[in-house]
Order: structure tokens, then C-alpha cells, then sequence
């Protein structure tokens, strides 16, 4: 069966009408579904560059178009040279993506994946702001074409003539299928093969794997135990973990892992030419990159001729970077920076995001929290209205976040499908907060603790612990260093009540069965204790369904679930903002399915097919 043929039904992953109508039109064709057929790309995001070393001047040559009338031509005509500059918030400790601590914006600089985003699918149509990318929204990177066979085996056919990066031991040999098979099963024991993973991987997206194999040097079949199209979709295309960046065979069997940044090697855009810890990476263009510009098919990429990556954590001094122009981009900004920046860089450009909904994270398996009747407690004592137009300037929902963000449409349990009797367990209500906890035992109240990691919003905090000592419940809270917090609670659980991370739990705008295996029986991030077969079976349901459909009412069960039994109390979804110069252009706001992060900053895909106005930013005296 062809690859269009079964996207049918993953066409139901789409999230507004127009992709189901697109979805309709294909779903009757049986031609294998091609890369050149759908000739897009992932989203435009710029990435600082630096001046190559094989240059002292900036190229400004105006790129070819050949389309005329496209929705894209409103960003600008592409230019070449120039140079982009972008923040990291964090040291880069590896360059091996199967080893903890990866740094994924970095990473698609140089080693590539098999699908990436449409990059011709207009804004209006789709604006990826998500992390999860409905299939009829991807396209070819690596790979030219794909195949279901049967319902069980997937086959993708690599595109030919694409070349690893010209640095020992590759030496610019041809990618070719033996690659993807060396590269997926470095995630399995050796020893028994794909039955039990090996100590490289880093999440249980694979478990459904079976057999891999190259049947010749550009078809890679993947076999697998389940029938469902959208685990298998979601296990290729995922967003947030390392599985599906491929690097390069010779330098793993050479070296055993790449921590060393000499042995970053890949098939991309980009080069690394040299890593300075915590100060900077720089990268150059890859003069052999096989890629083209989907929007413009004569333009050869990429555009820009390096990257400098500035490792920055202190956001001041970052905001003080872009407001001076010395970078390019920055993503995660507060609501109130995006003002200040307004008001002292009004031409900044300000792009609105989705950012991760904030909650309070109970341990149902100790007192009090045991109690159901106390969490519901807690999550009546909240006055979200209120939070909403007061500390977040009514720039968010005042609508309880699910586990599910409202910003993925067509799926999860939003709030205008809720049943009155649960929208009333999250109504600000004070007085049934005291009862409910009286109920319980605790007429008085009582004291309790939160646990919280050095970069939580230390405001909200407060605001949320005011509203929990107005009934009675008052709360000491404990700040840990981040990677403290990540072991005490994150890995060992040893937290006794309330804990919340800044990135919350809530508001995922991840792939749908990586939302609901969160919180099941055996899930090592399951923080919160969960262990119930009642949760457990949303996801056995997910995986196992006849369809995507089955996967969209397992979705909408675990959250409605969640909420009813107040595991996780309730914040709002946030949202944040990339603040982009002007003279960066290509950009328009996307999400990228494999950093989770905004704009420019995320590297390869995005790096490459963004351009710099250079007589714009030497107008403005940059």
C-alpha cells in the first residue's frame, strides 16, 4: 500500500479543514508518495552566521527565483553571504545525540533526518507553532519517497547523489542505506538486536521495532510490531528526542561516541569549525550540500555562510545582545520582555508562540495528596480568570491547560467540549475549596512544601501559593538547581508533595502517544506516582488502534481522565516570543519538531533557507 494511499487516514492528523479536504483529494491515489511531488522543506528559521574562512568579504549576490505569485514572496528575494548570530541558553556538553545532555538546536546543523517540515505549506494553511507535525504536513529529507507495504512494513527509498560531510573518516562518501540501518540500530543491544535497547537510547519510541533492514543501497525497510500508521509516523518524524538524527557510521566505530566536537559529522548544511565551552560554536557552510531551496529550486543552499552560536544564559544580557544587534534572534521571551523590547526596538520583529502550560504537580501516593478530595481542593483555590488578565496581561486563555495544548486543533479534550460538572471541579471557588478539605480531614488546613527548579517562575509561585494559604493550605517552597531537581524529582521521585518544573507538564504540543505514555505505570518520568490500568490502557489503546482516529479518542480519554482526577493541578498555557531583527528574513514563526524551539535558533533546516538583508542591517548601522 502507498504512502499517500494510507494517509488517508493519517490525514485525520491534520488540524484545520482545509489539510482534511487536501488530505480527501490524495487519499485515492496509489503512487508511492515522493519528495519531488511535494517539493517543501521545514520552515524557514535563521540561524547567526559567521564570515567563512574562505572569504574576507560578505557575498551579497541576489539568489535566482523561478516562482512567481507564491505566498513566499512576500519574505523577500533570498541572498547569499551574510552572516547570522544566534543564543544558546546552555553549555554544550556533547556532540553525540545518543548521550545525555545533547544539545537539539544545534544539532541539525550537520546530520539530517529522513522527513522534514513542508516548507512551501503557507502559514494561513499550517504555521507549525506546534511540535507535532500531522503527516500531511511533512515531507522528504533524506528520504525521496515511502511506503507502507503492508500494514506492519514501512519502506523508504533515500534520495541519491547526497554525500557526507568531505571530514575523516567519512571523507565524503555517498549516504547510502547501510547508514540508516547503522544509525537505528545503535539504539539496540548489539547482542540480542531489536529486542532490548541499548544504554544510547534515550526514550522507548522504538519499542515497536522488529527488524531493519537495506535491501539494497537506497531502500531501507523498517518492520514493525504494530499496524497503526501513526505510531509508526510519530516514531519517524518525532519531535524532541535524538532517534531520527543520523550520524555518521565511520566516526562511531572510530571513535565509540562523538562527545568530541572534531567528530561531529553528518550529511547537512552546515560544518562545525570549531566549539569554544561556554562561550561559542562556529559553524561554516558545507560547500558539497546537496539541498536546494524548495521555494526556489535553482537556489542552492544554504544562503548564509556560517553561524556563530553565542552560549548566553543570563537572558539580560541576551535581550541587551539583540537590542544592540549583536544577534540575530532570540527565542522564549516573557510577555513583558517582548513589551520592553517594543518600546526600546519597536522594528524587532515579535512573533507570539505557544509555550508550555504551567501546573502543579501532586504525589497521589502519600498523604494528603492521596486524598482526591484535597487536590480538587487545591485546583478550586486557583483564580485562573484572574491570573490570566492580571499577571499574564490577557495575553493567554483563562481556560484550565490540559495535558493537550488548545493550540493542537482536532485534538485532546479542549475546554469548549467539557461537561458542565467539570468545568465547575476548575471554577475559582474558595469556599467549596474549605469544605472539600474538611471533607477530607483537614477543616484547619495544613502545612506542605513544593518543590521547584531554579528556572520556575518564582511570581507565578507566588501568586499560586497566596491563593492555596487563603484556604488554609500553606506552603514553604524549595528552590533547587536544575540539574538537582532533575535527580531528586525527575529520576528518584523523592520528592513528598507538590513539585512543578519550568516547562510544565501540561499544554504538550508533542506527538500524541508521547503525551499519554507521560504518566503511564512504567514510565521513569512518571513524577507523580501514577500507577493505574485504567490510564495505562489509553495508551495500549493508542498504539494498537485500527486507526488515527482510535489514537484521537485514546488522546481525548487520557486527558479527560487527568483532569478529573486532579493529578496535575491546573495552570494556564503560556506563551512566549521569538524577537527576530528585521534584516533576517525567511522566518515566520514556526516551531521545529525536533528542537521544540522557536525561530532562527533552530539550526540545519531552518539555518539554511533564511537570509540576511545585508543592506538593511547596514542601513540600520549593524
Amino acid at each position: 500500500m502507498k504512502n499517500k494511499f494510507i494517509w488517508f487516514a493519517v490525514s485525520l492528523l491534520t488540524v484545520t479543514a482545509m489539510v482534511l479536504a487536501s488530505c480527501n483529494s490524495t487519499s485515492t491515489s496509489t503512487t508511492t508518495s515522493t519528495a519531488s511531488s511535494t517539493t517543501t522543506q521545514i520552515k524557514t528559521t535563521a540561524i547567526s552566521a559567521i564570515t567563512p574562512t574562505t572569504s574576507t568579504s560578505v557575498q551579497t549576490t541576489t539568489a535566482a527565483t523561478t516562482a512567481a505569485g507564491n505566498w513566499w514572496n512576500s519574505l523577500g528575494t533570498p541572498q547569499y553571504g551574510g552572516t547570522m548570530t544566534l543564543q544558546s541558553t546552555k553549555d554544550i556538553v556533547t556532540f553525540d545525540p545518543a548521550l545525555e545532555g545533547f544539545n537539539f538546536n544545534i544539532l541539525g546543523a550537520w546530520m539530517e533526518r529522513l522527513f522534514v517540515d513542508n516548507w512551501t505549506i503557507a502559514p494561513s494553511v499550517f504555521n507549525f507553532s506546534t511540535q507535532f507535525r500531522p503527516s500531511d504536513y511533512v515531507t522528504g529529507g533524506l528520504a525521496a519517497s515511502w511506503e507502507f507495504t503492508d500494514p506492519s512494513t514501512f519502506v523508504v527509498h533515500l534520495r541519491h547523489g547526497i554525500n557526507w560531510q568531505n571530514i575523516s573518516p567519512a571523507n565524503g562518501r555517498e549516504f547510502v542505506a547501510s547508514d540508516v540501518v547503522a544509525h537505528y540500530s545503535r539504539w539496540f543491544d548489539p547482542k540480542i538486536g531489536y529486542n532490548k535497547f541499548s544504554p544510547h537510547a534515550t526514550s522507548n519510541y522504538l519499542v515497536s521495532l522488529t527488524a531493519l533492514t537495506a535491501p539494497d543501497k537506497y531502500t531501507v525497510v523498517f518492520q514493525w510490531s504494530t499496524s497503526n500508521p501513526e505510531w509508526v509516523y510519530e516514531c519517524l518524524m518525532l519531535s524532541g528526542t535524538a532517534e531520527n538524527s543520523i550520524e555518521n557510521p565511520e566516526a562511531v566505530a572510530q571513535w565509540g561516541d562523538l562527545n568530541d566536537w572534531h567528530h561531529a559529522i553528518g550529511t547537512g548544511p552546515f560544518i562545525l569549525k570549531d566549539f569554544v565551552s561556554g562561550a561559542s560554536a562556529t559553524l561554516v557552510k558545507n560547500p558539497n550540500y546537496w539541498g536546494y531551496d524548495e521555494r526556489y529550486p535553482k537556489n542552492k543552499l544554504p544562503y548564509v555562510d556560517g553561524i556563530t552560536y553565542l552560549i548566553i544564559s543570563d537572558p539580560t544580557t541576551a535581550l541587551a545582545a539583540l537590542r544592540t544587534g549583536k544577534l540575530d534572534n532570540i527565542d522564549g521571551a516573557t510577555i513583558q520582555q517582548a513589551q520592553d523590547v517594543q518600546k526600546t526596538n519597536p522594528k524587532i520583529i515579535q512573533t507570539s508562540t505557544p509555550a508550555t502550560g504551567q501546573d502543579i504537580d501532586t504525589k497521589v501516593t502519600v498523604a494528603p495528596y492521596s486524598d482526591i478530595k484535597v487536590r480538587q481542593a487545591l485546583q478550586m483555590a486557583l483564580d485562573l480568570p484572574t491570573i490570566a488578565k492580571t499577571y499574564y496581561l490577557g495575553f493567554v486563555s483563562p481556560n484550565p491547560v490540559t495535558l493537550t495544548s488548545q493550540y493542537m486543533t482536532g485534538w485532546g479534550f479542549p475546554y469548549s467540549q467539557w461537561p458542565q460538572d467539570l468545568k465547575d471541579q476548575f471554577a475559582y471557588n474558595p469556599t467549596m475549596a474549605k469544605q472539600l478539605l474538611a471533607q477530607a480531614g483537614y477543616p484547619s488546613g495544613f502545612k506542605t512544601d513544593i518543590v521547584v527548579d531554579q528556572y520556575y517562575d518564582t511570581a507565578l509561585l507566588e501568586i499560586v501559593v497566596s491563593y492555596f494559604a487563603a484556604v488554609g493550605v500553606n506552603v514553604q517552597i524549595q528552590t533547587l538547581p536544575a540539574a538537582t531537581y532533575n535527580s531528586f524529582v525527575g529520576s528518584q521521585h523523592k520528592q513528598d508533595a507538590l513539585s512543578s518544573t519550568f516547562n510544565g507538564n501540561l499544554g504538550k504540543t508533542t506527538e500524541p502517544l508521547s503525551q499519554i505514555g507521560k504518566y503511564i505505570t512504567t514510565n521513569a518520568t512518571n513524577t507523580v506516582g501514577l500507577s493505574d490500568p485504567v490510564y495505562d490502557a489509553f495508551l495500549t489503546q493508542a498504539q494498537h488502534g485500527a486507526s488515527v482516529d482510535d489514537v484521537k479518542k485514546a488522546l481525548a480519554g487520557a486527558n479527560e481522565y487527568l483532569l478529573r482526577q486532579h493529578i496535575l493541578l491546573s495552570l494556564l498555557q503560556t506563551v512566549s516570543f521569538s524577537l527576530t531583527q528585521p534584516w533576517l528574513n525567511g522566518y515566520s514563526g514556526q516551531n521545529d519538531a525536533f528542537t521544540g524551539a522557536y525561530g532562527p535558533t533552530c539550526l540545519g533546516f531552518y539555518g539554511a533557507r533564511c537570509w540576511i538583508d545585508a543592506k538593511m542591517k547596514a542601513g540600520m548601522g549593524y
